[in-house]
């Protein structure tokens, strides 16, 4: 797994998509902080990890779009599950290795911490809160993004059809105001990535919030894992 994951990793520097991602994320993410903390004088990280959600859900299918397809497209996916290693542990690294560059991306903001701290005492437990909220929000993100790259071999499709599912999960609690039935309305309303993810950042550390992400997260890479399953028995 190591090896793959060291790899994925080495892709991201050898072209320009990691840097563009860290880029994009550090540029953003400074803007808000800039503007709901420097600005106003607050130490309050909420509304900044808040207007990360949007970031995040964009930036996600630019980080997971050749995970897959490019594998298939260059015709190297035969020979990497056809390896000793298995195919979960060949899923798992995949998926670590986009965890651990959104990580890169997420640990700017651990120095907005930092910088707030050296004018007041900040409220740490709502900062890691903060923090939880918006890995949980990245891992489930990449678990679809992982998903969508298996499914074709064109990086270009991957990212629109995370962008769309992007664009999906943002509309959730629009969608759930507007349905008449109640049972509907209430499917729409638990499965709101943003309403999950707001508990986060207000310091609400919920368990139902923490399941929600990691379920998303094991049935996106389940399905992942099945794609090849199918694959290596047809």
């Amino acid at each position: 797994m190591s090896a793959i994951i060291k790899r994925e990793i080495s892709a991201y520097f050898s072209s320009a998509v990691g840097y563009v991602i860290m880029a994009i994320f550090f540029t953003f993410g400074g803007f808000y902080f800039y503007e709901t903390s420097l600005v106003s004088n607050s130490a309050n990280l909420s509304y900044t990890f808040s207007n990360l959600f949007i970031i995040t859900i964009f930036l996600v299918p630019i980080l997971t779009m050749r995970l897959f397809s490019e594998e298939k497209k260059q015709k190297t996916d035969q020979a990497l599950f056809t390896s000793p290693i298995s195919l979960f542990s060949v899923t798992a690294s995949k998926f670590l290795s986009a965890v651990l560059m959104f990580l890169i991306c997420m640990s700017i903001t651990f120095f907005y911490a930092i910088a707030i701290s050296f004018f007041t005492v900040p409220n740490w437990g709502t900062i890691l809160g903060n923090f939880l909220g918006l890995f949980l929000l990245g891992s489930a993100l990449i678990s679809i993004g992982l998903f969508l790259s298996s499914i074709t071999e064109n990086q270009i499709v991957a990212a629109i059809s995370g962008f769309g599912v992007g664009i999906f999960i943002l509309l959730f609690e629009t969608i759930a105001k507007v349905i008449p039935i109640e049972f509907i309305s209430n499917i729409f309303s638990s499965l709101s990535f943003m309403s999950h993810y707001n508990n986060f950042t207000m310091g609400v550390i919920n368990l139902v919030d923490i399941v929600f992400f990691i379920s998303v997260c094991l049935i996106f890479n389940f399905l992942t894992l099945r794609v090849f399953e199918k694959k290596r028995w047809a």
